[in-house]
């Protein structure tokens, strides 16, 4: 039973690549400009969202300039922002990571991301094959750890050679922020379970997603370790299932199959990755075959990388799929919806209260009576509720 559950954890996304309404199309689309990821990043906040998700790649903004942005306009939002070894130096890293800490005053999550688009990394000057990425994201994790814990590092790898290292100012998360991971490779696994806290997986089915705990816990504790686990997943939640699937058929309406093919050829030709391919094979291109588990449905990774399944249905629906992941090891939930705005409320107000989250505890009161309606806002104010035969 979910009240004999610890309440997940539940994290929102900051968009900063786009956001729209509508996969596939410029129609109703929204650019990434500061003041509208303020907006979310200030609601995410207020609605008891305890972090945002904030996405790297070349065509979203930097991760750590959107955290330090957003820090000063929220209050216990935590920020996960994106660690790339190999695009930084560990030295430079800690630094980054040490100085966001300081001035949100805690409030740092790492994300290490290791692989993606091969094109991607080459274009930053890696051109490591595959599982070697992971062998130089030890060495690199060594040194940036060692610096956060300590301020100083040395190390003369095959990959990594940080003579003398030092770091000015220590964190204040530690001995340094939680370090989150994906991945879902052999090496992947390896890598997460002897050097991350927390593993996140993509939106796979209730099965693959048990498989693949099962595999980094046991991983984990051959080593002598424990990790625990989060989901990332798009949501699409109404009052009713009817209206939540109509929804999601919406958000794919005008998604011509020119972009389907494109997006297949671009994570075929230009992807290493793994989940990708994974999540891919989920629908594998096909409109007719998107829930491809009960309420989970696959239509967003059509065009989208990455992260591409949402839950879909009511809220009591789609919190009962999420206690099924719970019930496997999740403890995390890293969410999103289209547009992000608005989906952030929808998500807060119908599911929170579900999943036994609740509204955020800070609210001010409306009134000096808990009888009143909403009566549409007019000069008059709400609606006093008489009680009585």
């Amino acid at each position: 039973m979910m009240s004999q559950q610890k309440p997940l954890d539940f994290l929102w996304f900051i968009p900063t690549s786009g956001d729209g309404a509508y996969l596939g199309t410029n129609d109703l689309a929204r650019s990434a400009d500061p003041a509208y990821l303020k907006e979310i990043g200030i609601a995410a906040d207020r609605l008891g969202y305890s972090g945002v998700l904030i996405p790297t790649g070349v065509a979203c903004e930097e991760s750590f300039i959107i955290a330090a942005s957003l820090a000063p306009v929220t209050e216990r939002l935590k920020f996960l922002v994106a660690i790339r070894p190999g695009v930084a130096s560990p030295a430079y890293y800690a630094r980054l990571a040490s100085t966001l800490d300081r001035v949100s005053n805690g409030r740092l999550l790492l994300n290490i991301v290791v692989g993606g688009s091969a094109q991607e990394l080459a274009g930053d000057g890696i051109f490591l094959p595959h599982d070697e990425r992971y062998d130089h994201a030890v060495e690199f994790f060594q040194v940036f750890n060692e610096l956060l814990a300590t301020g100083n590092s040395t190390l003369d790898g095959k990959y990594i050679k940080a003579i003398g290292a030092q770091l000015g100012f220590p964190p204040v998360q530690a001995p340094r922020p939680p370090l989150y991971f994906g991945g879902s490779s052999d090496a992947a696994i390896d890598f997460s379970a002897e050097h991350t806290d927390k593993y996140l997986t993509w939106g796979e089915t209730p099965a693959q997603v048990g498989e693949k705990i099962e595999r980094v816990r046991k991983a984990a504790a051959a080593r002598g370790r424990k990790v625990s686990f989060g989901i990332r997943l798009h949501f699409i939640v109404r009052e009713t299932d009817e209206e939540a699937w109509d929804a999601a058929n919406r958000l794919i309406s005008r998604l011509p199959d020119e972009a389907i093919e494109a997006a297949r050829a671009r994570f075929t030709k230009e992807s290493d990755s793994v989940g990708q391919t994974r999540m891919w094979e989920l629908h594998g291109g096909r409109r007719d075959k998107l829930e491809v588990s009960p309420n989970l449905w696959a239509g967003i990774g059509l065009v989208r990388s990455g992260a591409g399944t949402a839950l879909v249905g009511s809220a009591k629906t789609v919190a009962a799929r999420l206690r099924e992941y719970q019930a496997l090891g999740i403890d995390t939930v890293v969410a999103s919806g289209y547009p992000h705005l608005e989906e952030a409320y929808r998500v807060s107000e119908l599911l929170f209260p579900e999943l036994g989250l609740g509204l955020p505890n800070h609210r001010l009161p409306v009134s000096f009576s808990k009888d009143q309606v909403f009566g549409g806002g007019g000069h008059g104010g709400n609606l006093r509720v008489v009680s009585g035969s």
